[in-house]
């Protein structure tokens, strides 16, 4: 009896079965994945990429020039206050307004008064100042903000001006209004442009030129505009009446040799992007070298400077602008034209490559690489079909071709279109500091909105985008 309980009191530990937890399973997967996307990501060179665009350039050729034109200085016959009536840089005809001397000073005084009240502006005035405005607003260019302050002066200007005429036409009567034989108008008797600055150059010619007129540091300019009264025989104004005028550029001799053979160029004015074509001459004084150039045209909108920044466009080229970090250099082997042949299941060029088995027999077989670029004699190919070394059979010939005996290298960019780099050759236009004007419609170039590789030296043919 004891024995029997003995042996049942031998205990069995129970062994709990494995159970697989399908949750933990999943998320040692995911995480694994993610960790492996995550190091994917540090660790791989990532592509940018660029978008073939339209573009125009040109070399930069900037220069600082002496403006000169014909210009006559109008004086006072009277000695009295002084009003202005029209804007400067404005073009007038024979017997227009321009503006009047008070000897008395009452009727002046009342113009003045009533010219500060904006509501006196009539309807035309209101419209004239809306245009300028509107005009502004429509060419407005982050980059070329310096405009703003030459527009409030503008404005400022034909504020003033137009409210000053509109309170003289309200005196109907100058006598009656106080002025008598003491008031006096001002008004042309040839048609121009109206200046209202005097600086000392008005009688300077392109024959009298001297080189201490370029010191822009010791230029002196009166602003007549600032002065609220004259004195006989004080300058009023300046009427320039011819649309010819001339810019003075002084040169170096590799510039003056480089336009000699020429006498007409295309030029853009820094301060407002406008270009414009002038005829040219080139001189010498006191052994310096100076361009001059003559437009007749464009004068209204720089009448009131005398010195102008402006770039001579002498080799501008319009094409394919790319960014130069795309481009890149790859090696070709160079395959006479002779040695492609029509052949395969299509109509594309190829290659009869020979080559000998192990047991010593020769075949033939024909391939099609990619060509990236052909001249008159030959076809440049890649390593893709063929390898250094492959020997090429001639068609219709016993004549062969050691693949790798001549090379030539190519400049092009990556095009990634289908999400893989494909090299593209390019024939360079222009190049500056960071683009470079292409070629457009070449064979085997890149086209407008292509997408391209931003940094050419960062992929490789075929590779993926990433």
């Amino acid at each position: 009896m004891s024995k029997f309980l003995n042996e049942h009191k031998k205990i069995v530990k129970y062994r709990k079965p494995f159970n697989i937890n399908i949750g933990v399973i999943i998320f040692i997967i995911i995480f694994i994945y993610l960790v492996f996307n995550v190091f994917s990501y540090i660790t791989t060179t990532h592509i940018s990429v660029y978008e073939v665009e339209q573009g125009t350039m040109a070399e930069n050729n900037v220069y600082r020039g002496l403006v000169l034109r014909d210009e006559t200085i109008v004086t006072s016959q009277y000695t009295g206050s002084l009003n202005y009536y029209v804007r400067e840089s404005s073009r007038v005809g024979y017997g227009d307004l321009i503006c009047s001397v008070d000897e008395s000073g009452s009727v002046s005084q009342k113009i003045n008064d009533v010219s500060t009240d904006a509501s006196n502006l009539d309807a035309e005035g209101l419209l004239e100042i809306e245009n300028d405005i509107s005009d502004y607003e429509n060419s407005y260019q982050s980059q070329t903000f310096y405009n703003t302050y030459s527009f409030k002066e503008n404005i400022d200007s034909a504020l003033n001006e137009a409210l000053s005429l509109e309170a003289l036409n309200g005196l109907a009567d100058y006598t009656s209004a106080g002025g008598g034989s003491s008031f006096h108008t001002v008004t042309t008797d040839t048609p121009g442009i109206l200046a209202y600055y005097t600086d000392g150059f008005e009688n300077t010619t392109t024959d009298n030129f001297s080189k201490e007129q370029f010191d822009e540091a010791a230029y002196q300019r009166n602003n007549l505009k600032q002065n609220t009264s004259v004195t006989t025989g004080d300058a009023l104004y300046k009427l320039i009446s011819n649309e010819e005028w001339q810019i003075i550029v002084p040169i170096a001799d590799t510039l003056a040799n480089e336009l000699q053979d020429d006498n007409t160029l295309k030029l853009k004015f820094i301060k407002d992007g406008k270009t414009a074509y002038a005829t040219y001459v080139i001189t010498e004084k006191g052994g310096e070298k100076y361009l001059i150039l003559t437009l007749r045209n464009s004068l209204v909108r720089y009448a009131k400077d005398r010195f102008l920044e402006i770039e001579l466009l002498l080799t501008e080229q319009t094409g394919l602008k790319i960014p130069n970090s795309a481009i890149t250099e790859k090696e070709f082997y160079t395959i006479p034209v002779s040695y492609f042949m029509k052949g395969g299941d299509s109509d594309a060029d190829g290659l009869l490559v020979s080559s000998t088995n192990k047991n010593g027999k020769t075949t033939t077989e024909f391939v099609s690489p990619t060509v990236y670029y052909t001249t008159d004699d030959y076809y440049y190919i890649d390593s893709e079909n063929v390898t250094a070394g492959d020997i090429l059979v001639k068609p219709d010939s016993n004549e062969t071709y050691r693949v790798g005996s001549d090379t030539a290298t190519l400049k092009g960019v990556y095009n990634v279109n289908k999400g893989y780099a494909v090299f593209k050759q390019i024939d360079i236009l222009y190049q500056s500091k960071e683009y470079t004007i292409v070629k457009t419609g070449t064979s085997y170039g890149i086209s407008l909105y292509d997408h391209i590789a931003l940094d050419g030296a960062k992929i490789n043919e075929n590779d993926l985008l990433k």
